[in-house]
């Protein structure tokens, strides 16, 4: 097929083999493994994937693509999801399951958190992401890369980069070059927030301006008194803050309050 790629559906496709084979090594898809990849292309991963599983959901915006999909010789494995995966109800797809994708850039940061809405009903995912991107996942404390979308997500999964990929693996080749995640779900692993809501808020009162300190970003919101509770310095700035810190801050706020 010749499928010119669509810019406004973020498309680039993966090409390299070697990057290709090294994803499916990490995937470690097993027969009955209940599997959802996210915009398979035109099947880069989707034909290995469905030859080691029994049956492959895959959720395609692109008609056209989905049109190729259904004429492959390995249609029969798949369930095909038309439509866009941010408006996505993945509790639809009964059962433990593994989510993998080359993830459209332009979407991937709202998809991530959409995503954390069925953390209880995914064990791990394994997605390509433009590698900035990735840096910022994985940051810990203390690191520049480090900010509300590291702690955001770090509530429900532990995180690694695995496989760097270069710009010329896609065709077309992307501008940035791009990584490999794997999130294994682990809810609770800094924590529990007794209010979810206001420790969302917390987050991005806390990074809304990276340079001023704690104690001014969150002004109206704690004092210093409600900081050094939980072991924060007033005049840290929030990339010196803990995950683990940001929950207990947020309840113990709650539970002032």
């Amino acid at each position: 097929m010749t499928h010119t790629a669509r810019k406004r559906f973020g498309q680039n496709f993966l090409r390299d083999h070697s990057i290709i084979d090294a994803i499916i090594r990490a995937i470690n898809p097993q027969p009955d493994d209940i599997v959802v990849e996210i915009g398979p292309g035109l099947g880069a991963l989707t034909q290995p994937l469905s030859g080691c599983l029994k049956h492959l959901s895959v959720i395609e915006i692109d008609r056209d693509i989905i049109e190729y999909l259904k004429n492959q010789p390995f249609a029969d494995k798949l369930t095909i999801y038309s439509g866009d995966v941010l408006n996505f109800d993945f509790a639809q797809i009964g059962g433990i399951k593994k989510v993998v994708g080359n993830l459209p850039y332009n979407i991937s940061t709202p998809l991530l958190f959409h995503l954390t809405k069925y953390a209880n009903e995914i064990s791990e995912m394994h997605f390509m992401l433009q590698k900035e991107v990735v840096e910022r996942m994985c940051a810990a404390p203390n690191n520049k890369h480090y900010g509300r979308l590291s702690v955001a997500l770090q509530y429900f999964f532990a995180m690694e980069e695995i496989i760097a990929v270069p710009s010329a693996a896609f065709d077309p080749a992307p501008k940035v070059d791009s990584a490999v995640v794997r999130m294994v779900s682990q809810v609770g692993r800094i924590g529990v927030a007794s209010n979810f809501e206001h420790f969302s808020h917390l987050l991005t009162a806390s990074f809304a301006m990276r340079r001023k300190t704690i104690h001014n970003n969150l002004k109206g919101l704690a004092d210093d008194d409600d900081l050094l509770s939980v072991a924060i310095n007033p005049t840290w700035r929030a990339e010196n803050i803990t995950p683990e810190q940001f929950v207990a801050l947020s309840n113990y706020l709650v539970a002032k309050n």
